[in-house]
Formats: C-alpha cells, sequence, structure tokens
C-alpha cells in the first residue's frame, strides 16, 4: 500500500479538525447539562452521570465523523 504525502497531510488535518469540532462540541455539553460532569464523575464518583457523559460523547462523534466524511 503506497501512500502519498499529500494523502497522510489531508488524514492528519481531517483527524485535528476532528478533534477539535469534538472538545468543543463536548464543552458546549457540559456548560449545557446542570452541574459540572468532570465533578460529578471523578469526585462523586457518579457513574450514572459517566454512562450520560459517554453516550453524548459518542453521539457527538458520529456526528463529527458523519459531517467531515460527507
Amino acid at each position: 500500500m503506497v501512500t502519498s504525502l499529500a494523502t497522510l497531510l489531508n488524514t492528519l488535518l481531517y483527524a485535528g479538525v476532528g478533534i477539535f469540532v469534538f472538545l468543543v462540541g463536548f464543552f458546549i455539553l457540559d456548560l449545557l447539562t446542570p452541574g459540572k460532569l468532570w465533578a460529578e464523575i471523578h469526585d462523586q464518583r457518579n457513574i450514572g452521570v459517566a454512562i450520560v457523559a459517554g453516550a453524548m460523547a459518542l453521539g457527538l462523534a458520529i456526528i463529527v465523523a458523519a459531517a467531515i466524511h460527507g
């Protein structure tokens, strides 16, 4: 399998854009939910909040991947 430098750079660019959009989206979702997600998950050991945050992360990742892929 031969990969050109342009293809590799495009892949890295799209991955970087996807990760950036995912982080911004997750930060916005954290602001929209009541309380602080990380404090609830880490300090309070709230498994229910961790499951909801994971589901939100998966849903957001699927949306970002579909938007980038076209």
